[in-house]
């Protein structure tokens, strides 16, 4: 039930939705008064989601600091990648796969093994049911191209039913206490998504270190266009942020993080 709802109350909530929704309203209400204020709200919306400048010092905000492999002082027993964007999974190949939006945390994973931080990769999360019943679930794929990449086999270590972080969480648990030191584990996500991950992880006690990657704020000097001209990758990216949000809030309230 928290599955669907969380999904539902995110789709009702995404700025985007809201500021298509204002404007439609503006153009069915017959008050002038409401008409204006639906307008000018839901233009404001699109102007804040829409601008570089202001996306990018949300990012900043919320993104932990980037954590350099060379500055880890210890080795991990094993490194948890959570997925989600490791693959695209609308292009399937039966010969190769293309690597997902998020595929830099298990390509992170791949350094840090490299490097001899982690000894073992935990790659956590489910797939569509189609991919799934065809051996091609997003964590076997991203298994199978660590192992082309020279990793063995018994290193990479495979979840398949967690949907959400907080299943993540739990059932990489379950695992890290039957093979591993629960005080030996890194988590390896991506930035924006670090916060809640990480305390879903300490929340069923796991204290792992964290590492995290894929970071979307820009840390050099930006300019005046970034914050006077819209952009249409910006709004994308903060309903990624957004999103991130709204889940972070809702584990907070029902106790998962």
């Amino acid at each position: 039930m928290f599955y669907f709802l969380s999904k539902t109350i995110d789709f009702l909530v995404m700025p985007y939705s809201m500021a298509f929704l204002l404007i439609l309203y503006s153009l069915i209400t017959r008050d002038l008064k409401r008409k204006r204020k639906s307008v000018v709200a839901g233009l404001s919306i699109l102007f804040v989601i829409s601008n570089t400048y202001l996306v990018n010092r949300a990012f900043l905000w919320w993104e932990p600091k980037s954590v350099s492999i060379s500055s880890l002082e210890k080795t991990y027993d094993v490194g948890v990648v959570l997925s989600g964007g490791l693959i695209n999974v609308s292009s399937l190949r039966p010969d190769h796969v293309e690597l997902g939006a998020q595929a830099n945390r298990f390509y992170s994973a791949f350094l840090l093994y490299k490097a001899g931080k982690i000894r073992k990769i935990l790659i956590t999360g489910t797939s569509p049911k189609t991919n799934m019943d065809a051996g091609k679930g997003e964590v076997m794929q991203a298994r199978q191209i660590l192992m082309r990449w020279g990793i063995p086999g018994h290193d990479v270590i495979v979840e398949e039913k967690a949907r959400n972080t907080r299943e993540n969480a739990v059932f990489s648990a379950k695992i890290i206490r039957d093979k591993f030191s629960p005080e030996k584990v890194l988590l390896i996500t991506s930035a924006y998504h670090m916060r809640r991950s990480i305390q879903c992880f300490r929340k069923v006690g796991i204290q792992a270190d964290y590492y995290p990657c894929d970071f979307y704020a820009m840390r050099d000097s930006q300019k005046w266009k970034d914050f006077i001209i819209p952009s249409a990758d910006t709004v994308g990216y903060f309903d990624l942020l957004w999103h991130e949000w709204i889940g972070y809030i809702s584990y907070k309230v029902i106790g998962y993080c």
